[in-house]
């Protein structure tokens, strides 16, 4: 297999992950509160958003760039 149909894979398979999870969370923790001895520390959940838009461009992009790596020459 070429390498452009390689990267079309890797495409799809990104583009499908994109569509179905939509992005992803992680949780960081802040200090509050730092006085001495005394800590206090909350934990925070933020969500970094993929925009359908771009799963879409990714599997459309991965699918012409099979095609146009399994073509012969």
């Amino acid at each position: 297999m070429k390498p452009a149909g390689i990267i079309g894979i890797i495409l799809i398979v990104i583009g499908i992950i994109a569509l179905a999870y939509g992005g992803f969370s992680y949780t960081q923790r802040e200090k509050v509160i730092d006085a001495g001895p005394l800590q206090v520390s909350t934990d925070k959940e933020k969500r970094v958003s993929f925009p359908p838009l771009l799963g879409g461009l990714c599997l459309v992009g991965g699918i012409v760039l099979v095609v146009v790596g399994n073509k012969k020459s």
